[in-house]
């Protein structure tokens, strides 16, 4: 009996060792952890669930994943990370959320798809008494407990400030918007139409982007050109760096030189900083990521500890609630503002920007 008894018990032993060396993973989600007790962290840990909504616009995989990750790390050792990318799948996104309220995450950031359809993600997490943090995007007609954001009317109002003052106030124009699903980008327009539309610049086509999908961007300008004609637009409006890739390439395939119509555009992503200093994008507007991944990492953590943020000093009205909001300012930035603004900052290194293309440009405007 004492034989079978300790068969018993190595058995029991090995099939506990399986079960810890076994893991899950689900397509684009993964759970990072800085440590494993509450100890290292100097207090309370536990998850924090941030999910994201695309991975076209590059700034979510570059900027806002790694640098909310490593703040959470400075701040809470011993809290997890449940992370996951919706790829722009509303559905996904839901699922997503769902996964991670069953794992027992205690905070949920959360960068809508859809921010109308989000509102039930919202609502299974105030069930669960989950705090919310709205990031990036507002989380529409439903109660999330925080918002943290780029001011969004301004980003519109600088475009098409830059705009307007690059074209004299005057000229025909396409505008590129982005997508109807995203709050942000109703705002990013309305900004930008309370300049536009008051300056005596016309608006020959206007289009909604799905996705902000700059290939749905380049067949959208190539359909302007069509019906607008060559030479007879003078700029064009694009919401975010994505959508200005694609139009101008549409502008390219067209035989239209993009550096004779300026374009605008958002982001400061790699590749629009390098037209700006080619000559080919006139300007994009600069969000600095940090500020805005690291307060929802300070926010998120402090939630996991029971403090509440007190610097949500701003109301953002979500179609149900006012929703305690901090507001970040935002950055016109043009050929010759890219050392004083993103290369100063360390948002983008010189050697990133400088590749043998853009050496001759990148030495026009001193960076080196």
């Amino acid at each position: 009996m004492k034989k079978y008894g300790l068969f018993a018990v190595c058995l029991l032993a090995a099939a506990l060792l399986l079960a810890a060396c076994g893991s899950s993973n689900n397509n684009n989600t993964s759970t990072s952890a800085g440590g494993s007790t509450a100890a290292s962290s100097g207090g309370q840990s536990g998850k924090i669930a941030f999910l994201l909504p695309e991975s076209k616009t590059a700034r979510y995989e570059t900027q806002d994943r790694p640098l909310f990750e490593k703040k959470v790390k400075e701040l809470c050792s011993g809290c997890q990370i449940v992370y996951s990318n919706a790829d722009q799948d509303a559905s996904k996104q839901q699922q997503q959320a769902e996964a991670a309220l069953t794992q027992g995450v205690k905070v949920m950031v959360l960068d809508p798809v859809d921010g109308a359809a989000a509102a039930a993600i919202v609502n299974q997490a105030n069930a669960k008494n989950v705090p919310v943090i709205s990031y990036d995007r507002l989380l529409l007609n439903s109660k999330p407990d925080y918002y943290v954001e780029f001011n969004s009317p301004q980003v519109g109002q600088i475009q098409g400030k830059a705009l307007s003052d690059k074209l004299g106030g005057k000229g025909t124009i396409v505008m590129i918007n982005g997508a109807p699903t995203d709050n942000n980008a109703k705002l990013f327009k309305q900004g930008a139409h309370s300049v536009l539309d008051k300056s005596g610049i016309k608006i020959a086509k206007e289009y909604d982007t799905p996705d902000w999908s700059p290939d749905k961007a380049q067949s959208e300008m190539e359909q302007a050109i069509t019906a607008v004609g060559k030479g007879k637009f003078q700029g064009v409006y694009a919401a975010n760096d994505g959508t200005a890739g694609g139009a101008i390439a549409a502008m390219k395939s067209a035989g239209i030189d993009p550096k004779t119509i300026p374009t605008t555009g958002q982001d400061a992503e790699l590749a629009a900083i390098q037209r700006i200093l080619a000559g080919e994008q006139y300007m994009t507007v600069y969000k600095p990521i940090k500020p805005l991944a690291d307060k929802a990492a300070e926010w998120a953590v402090g939630l996991v500890k029971g403090q509440k943020p007190s610097d949500a000093s701003a109301k953002e009205n979500n179609g149900k609630i006012d929703v305690p909001t901090l507001k970040l300012d935002v950055t016109p930035v043009t050929a010759d503002k890219v050392k004083s603004t993103v290369i100063a900052d360390g948002f983008w290194k010189a050697a990133d920007v400088c590749t043998a293309a853009y050496k001759s440009a990148c030495a026009k405007y001193g960076i080196q």
